[in-house]
C-alpha cells in the first residue's frame, strides 16, 4: 500500500467466534470470541485492526544446533489491546456490531472509550512525525504489535515463510531453513543444520 495517514474508523465490533489471525508451522496468533475490534484505515482502505479481549500468541523461537537447543517458546496471553496490520478480508466475516454489554465486559463505559484507547495505541506505535501525521507503509505481510505490562511493544512481522519477532530480551528471524536468534549472552545463526554461535565474550562456535 502507499504511505498514508491512518485513521480509526470509529466502529466497534466483536468477534463472533474464536479467530486465528495468523498461523504457520512456527506459531499462531488467535483471538477469542467476544474480543472487541475497531478498524485502522489508510485512505479508503481498511488496513488493520486494534483488538482487545482474550487471545494468545504462540511462537517456536527455538533453534536446534549440535550444541543443543537454544532459545525458548514464546507463549503469551493477549489480554490487553494490540494491533494488527495487513490483510483483513478474512477477519471481517467473523465480526459483528458490539453492544454496551460487550464494551462493559472489557471495562469500557462507551464506544468512545475504546476508540480513545485504540487511538492512543496507534499513536505510540506509529510515532508521530514532526508535521503531526502518523504514516505507515505496511506492504503485503502482517504486522502485530503487542504490549507488555510496561506498555513496551513486542513486534511480530510475518510474510509467507518469513517472520521476524522482536521483544525486550529476544529477537528471532526465520526464513525457510535459515534462522537467527539473539538472546542475552549469545547470537545463534542456523542454515540447514549448519550453525554459528557467537558468545558475549566474543568466542565463536561453528558446527557443520
Amino acid at each position: 500500500m502507499t504511505e498514508q495517514a491512518y485513521e480509526i474508523d470509529g466502529i466497534v465490533s466483536k468477534a463472533t467466534e474464536d479467530v486465528r489471525l495468523w498461523q504457520t508451522g512456527k506459531g499462531l496468533v488467535e483471538i477469542s470470541k467476544d474480543t472487541l475490534a475497531t478498524s485502522i484505515v489508510f485512505g479508503d482502505r481498511r488496513s488493520g485492526y486494534v483488538f482487545h479481549g482474550q487471545g494468545k500468541l504462540l511462537l517456536d523461537a527455538i533453534v536446534e544446533t549440535k550444541e543443543g537447543a537454544v532459545g525458548r517458546p514464546v507463549e503469551n496471553e493477549l489480554s490487553g489491546p494490540f494491533l494488527m496490520l495487513g490483510d483483513t478480508e478474512g477477519i471481517q466475516k467473523n465480526l459483528a456490531e458490539a453492544n454496551e454489554e460487550d464494551l462493559a465486559g472489557m471495562g469500557y463505559g462507551s464506544p468512545e472509550k475504546f476508540i480513545a484507547e485504540a487511538e492512543d495505541l496507534c499513536n505510540r506505535f506509529f510515532k508521530k512525525e514532526s508535521h503531526g501525521q502518523e504514516r505507515f507503509d505496511g506492504g503485503d505481510g502482517l504486522i502485530f504489535a503487542f504490549q507488555d505490562e510496561a506498555s513496551e511493544f513486542s513486534i511480530l512481522v510475518a510474510k509467507g515463510s518469513k517472520l521476524v519477532y522482536t521483544a525486550k530480551d529476544l529477537t528471532f528471524v526465520s526464513k525457510g531453513n535459515k534462522e537467527v536468534l539473539k538472546i542475552p549472552g549469545e547470537v545463534v545463526c542456523n542454515d540447514n543444520g549448519k550453525s554459528v554461535i557467537i558468545k558475549k565474550d566474543g568466542s565463536i562456535i561453528i558446527r557443520k
